[in-house]
């Protein structure tokens, strides 16, 4: 047998030991692993999830190195499929029968408006998404709704409006464009030759497109969201149809963008292949897109239960076991032989009743929060993984390495003090501090309403099953005792982001998120991130967090008022300019302050606090003491790594 295909499961820890073993088929990023497209048949950039077929050349020269790879993987997610190489031409005879499928058909294809599956599927379904952006929020957005959809029956393809032939444009039958708006009401970079071209009386007319705005800006500058306003009318100008009314987006752009593209995508997903808008069936495909049409399961019964059962498989289970009596630590291994389909947590109970009743580990009910563990370093819920999800098996049988949940002290074995986190949580001031609002006269009587996007996204960021798994994903909660901790600043966000919570309660709770326990202490949320789907959305809404918090504090002060002149200046010419930070920082009254404040004092006699030269420049003659001590020579210089300072500054304050 030889290696027929290779992939990587869920549960990658990044850590490079697979692209040491094996560096032409491994690459590591980030947040993943992905097989190089060299060495696969259908030339992909993924982690091969469809198990395409490896090319046989990579297969003869490299296949000791992928096997060293898997067994050099910490968390065993590198998953390799033996077969006799016969496989390898199906992903071929696959990727060239779709094009001859989707081929468009000779002349116009009828589609009847009340079939809405027909309207789904047949014709032309390409959605094009067009970005105009400066820092990157735009194009990350369209890269984000062009993912969703194909869920609504589209085919969506991203551009950048730099370099695009507006011609194309006209076209085209489903367009959806976003674009920031820069300073003072310009375009983006990207999207200013393009832009010129539509303004032009020469432009193409665009009687056949179907559109709809989304604008992003900040509302503290006087032309908010121009950029998008202009396309908006423009668009229009040129006979184009809006489908769906634009929507202007302030800093904080999550909630408003969201509840666009749920109307923007089923908008184009009723545009039939002949361009035709089936306005009657939006709603119904929103339906669809949610689930609120799915079917039950189908049987000659009406029912049919699947079949959850495994075979049995060998299973090596290492448990880190402590005893608080004699303070000593080690592990046990045990090897014994258990259906696939059986929990961690019936594996544990299993071993406690026939090997060693002295084992210790929290026992409830399958979604019981506290049970949470470590297995192979993936935080899981035990009762509710399976063995054979839990590891790859390999050769009939898998190993497991159970340890307790990081960032707690443990009582013993896998039992670890919760305690920490409960005092963590009571000292954010948990409950619920409701405010006045607007409400709806129902048959139930009056009950307050809330905008659906914004209830969707104050669900979402609070929707994890285990506060103490959450808890333990962060990198920092295990080194920083203050360290309020994800869970609890996850909670704290939504209900400051929650239109019920009081003006007062939100006061507080924005001391709580500023503080030095609160989201600053946070080191990185790609721990957090990389754990599941819904802890990625979790670290968008701390990322968000931590964004308001940077802007409301981090530039106050004596050294706010540096970073912030110095990063601008570098953002704007990527170049140092020193002239900047010498009048913010000293300046007149910064010169008498620094009289009383023993500055000058250091300057002058050499004491430097930075251990730098006392003298840098002739400046230091023109104007003494500045140029003497503390400040560096006055002249631009270049900067190296220009987008990484432009990257780092639109991380900490979005707005521009």
């Amino acid at each position: 047998m030889e290696i027929f295909s290779v992939f990587i499961d869920d549960g990658c820890i990044t850590c490079d030991a697979c692209e040491e073993a094996a560096p032409d088929v491994f690459e590591v990023t980030e947040d993943t692993c992905f097989i190089k497209p060299d060495v696969r048949v259908d030339g992909g950039y993924d982690r091969n999830i469809d198990k395409s077929g490896l090319k046989p050349e990579a297969v003869s020269s490299l296949s000791d190195d992928i096997f060293d790879a898997a067994d050099a993987c910490p968390v065993d997610v590198i998953i390799v499929v033996e077969g006799t190489g016969e496989e390898e031409p199906e992903p071929e005879e696959v990727v060239m029968s779709e094009p001859e499928e989707e081929a468009a058909p000779e002349g116009p294809v009828e589609v009847s408006g009340d079939d809405l599956d027909s309207l789904l599927t047949t014709g032309d379904r390409t959605l094009n998404i067009f970005f105009g952006s400066q820092s990157g929020n735009s194009e990350e957005l369209a890269a984000k709704f062009a993912k969703r959809a194909s869920d609504y029956g589209l085919d969506a393809t991203v551009h950048d409006m730099d370099g695009f032939d507006l011609a194309s444009m006209a076209t085209m039958k489903r367009i959806l464009i976003i674009c920031s708006t820069w300073g003072e009401g310009d375009m983006p970079d990207n999207a200013e030759e393009l832009w010129q071209e539509a303004s032009a009386d020469s432009a193409p007319k665009m009687g056949d497109v179907g559109f709809s705005v989304l604008a992003l800006g900040d509302s503290s500058y006087e032309f908010y969201c121009e950029s998008g306003k202009d396309w908006d009318e423009r668009l229009e100008g040129l006979g184009a149809t809006r489908l769906v009314e634009r929507v202007d987006c302030d800093v904080d752009y999550d909630a408003p963008a969201a509840a666009w593209a749920i109307n923007a995508l089923a908008a184009m997903a009723a545009v039939d292949g002949n361009g035709e808008f089936h306005e009657g069936q939006v709603e119904a495909i929103k339906d669809l897109v949610s689930g609120a049409s799915a079917t039950g399961a189908s049987g000659d019964d009406g029912f049919s239960v699947p079949n959850t059962t495994a075979e049995v498989i060998q299973a090596e289970i290492s448990i880190f076991r402590y005893d608080p009596v004699s303070a000593s630590t080690g592990k046990d291994t045990w090897v014994c032989a258990l259906p696939g389909h059986m929990t961690v947590l019936e594996s544990l109970r299993m071993l406690k009743e026939t090997h060693d009743g002295t084992l210790s580990f929290r026992d409830g009910p399958s979604d019981d929060p506290t049970t949470s563990i470590s297995v192979n370093g993936r935080l899981i819920l035990p009762g509710s993984v399976r063995l054979d999800s839990v590891a790859p098996i390999r050769d009939g049988g898998l190993r497991l390495r159970v340890e307790p949940l990081p960032a707690f002290d443990v009582i013993r074995d896998l039992v670890v003090d919760h305690w920490p986190l409960e005092r963590a949580r009571e000292s954010s001031k948990p409950w619920m501090v409701a405010a006045a609002r607007d409400g709806a006269e129902t048959s139930q009587g009056v009950i307050g309403t809330m905008e659906a996007s914004t209830a969707d996204a104050l669900h979402s960021s609070t929707d994890f099953c285990s506060a103490p798994l959450l808890h333990s994903c962060s990198d920092a909660t295990p080194h920083a005792e203050a360290y309020l901790g994800p869970a609890v600043l996850a909670r704290t966000w939504a209900r400051i982001n929650d239109p019920r919570s009081s003006v007062r309660s939100i006061t507080e709770m924005h001391a709580v998120m500023d503080s030095k326990g609160g989201i600053k202490a946070e080191t990185d949320l790609a721990s957090i991130r990389r754990q599941n789907a819904s802890t990625r959305i979790i670290s968008e809404a701390l990322l968000d967090a931590r964004t308001s918090t940077l802007s409301r504090d981090a530039f106050n002060g004596r050294h706010g008022k540096h970073v912030w002149w110095y990063t601008w200046s570098v953002k704007s010419s990527g170049r140092v300019n020193d002239t900047v930070v010498y009048r913010q920082v000293l300046g007149p009254m910064g010169l008498l302050g620094n009289l009383f404040s023993g500055v000058t004092a250091r300057m002058v006699l050499g004491f430097t606090r930075t251990g730098g030269n006392v003298f840098n420049g002739m400046l230091g003659m023109v104007a003494p003491p500045a140029g003497i001590g503390k400040m560096p020579k006055q002249f631009n210089s270049s900067v190296d790594d220009h987008h990484e300072v432009v990257a780092i500054f639109n991380e900490v304050d979005g707005r521009f």
